[in-house]
């Protein structure tokens, strides 16, 4: 009988224990709560912690959270429109503002969604295009057609878009102070045009592109044809100064040949009178070649039995 209820005192005991005992995470923080109100003060630091069995641990994260818009269709200011898209992080540093205004994720989570996205949408809308793009007025290379245009507007950046997030973080902050939310930080992650307005800037992008490669291929086709003409030019100087040194080499060697067949033929006149009769006879009679001539005619003088001067 006595170990009966000594069992079920020690079953009671731990069963006390369960409901009276909680650890605490190093990444939460809790809040203490007797039939649904909180009792006493935040709990930050971890371990093992005491309750009475009838009240509730109830615990929150204390490190970042994340909060990722969905993409807003706005108009700048220079009535532009595109889409953007922000996410931010923030954390719960009142649990109990939070337990008492918001005590689920999912809540929070809308709330974010409202006040972020009007917040964001005012400083779009108050400011130009290039202001959410830019953050300095470091120079553009406008090497490349397509920024020649950008280069001729005013890009003086005021505020720029680091301070534009800069804006948006302390606008929504004060909003979100009573339910113990603290913002730590919110970005633009990415600016876009609508899809209509950016199938307009594609079209336009590409046929600066195409004038940029209609340019190259106009330099390239100019820079070959100089090429070509300085080559044709060179090609014909040295086709020139080369026909003028065979036209004086063949000069040449024609005057010694000349004077050559001078100096041959001079020795013996009727010689050379033969030899050049006869090389008459093989161009002018052949086979099928008939002359007509009288026998006294010069042409046939070999023929004669001419002796020429004894």
């Amino acid at each position: 009988m006595k170990l009966k209820i000594f069992i079920i005192l020690v079953a009671a005991i731990l069963v006390g224990l369960y409901f009276c005992v909680y650890t605490v995470d190093e990444r939460k923080q809790v809040v203490i709560t007797q039939f649904g109100r909180p009792i006493g003060e935040t709990i930050n630091e971890p371990g093992i912690q005491f309750k009475l069995p009838y009240r509730k641990a109830t615990t929150f994260p204390k490190n970042l959270l994340e909060w990722d818009g969905d993409p807003d269709q706005i108009q700048t200011l220079d009535k532009r429109y595109i889409r953007v898209d922000t996410f931010s992080r923030w954390k719960i540093v009142d649990p109990l503002k939070y337990f008492q205004t918001v005590k689920y994720e999912t809540e929070a989570q809308a709330i974010l969604d409202g006040i972020l996205n009007s917040t964001v949408r005012n400083a779009i809308t108050s400011n130009s295009l290039i202001e959410t793009v830019r953050n300095t007025n470091r120079e553009l290379d406008t090497s490349e057609a397509g920024l020649e245009e950008a280069k001729k507007r005013d890009l003086n950046i005021v505020i720029g878009r680091r301070q534009i997030a800069r804006n948006i973080l302390d606008e929504a902050q004060p909003k979100l102070e009573k339910f113990g939310i603290q913002l730590v930080d919110v970005k633009i992650k990415r600016l876009n045009y609508e899809a209509e307005v950016q199938r307009s800037v594609f079209e336009r992008m590409i046929a600066e592109r195409k004038k940029i490669a209609e340019k190259y291929r106009s330099e390239g086709k100019g820079e070959a044809r100089k090429i070509e003409g300085d080559m044709e030019k060179e090609m014909k100087k040295i086709t020139s100064e080369a026909y003028k040194t065979a036209q004086e080499v063949k000069g040449k060697a024609d005057a010694e040949a000349t004077q050559i067949y001078a100096e041959s033929f001079g020795k013996d006149p009727e010689f050379y009178s033969f030899i050049q009769t006869l090389d008459i006879y093989k161009e002018t009679m052949d086979k099928e070649s008939s002359l007509v001539l009288s026998t006294d005619s010069e042409f046939l003088k070999y023929f004669k039995g001419y002796k020429g001067n004894e």
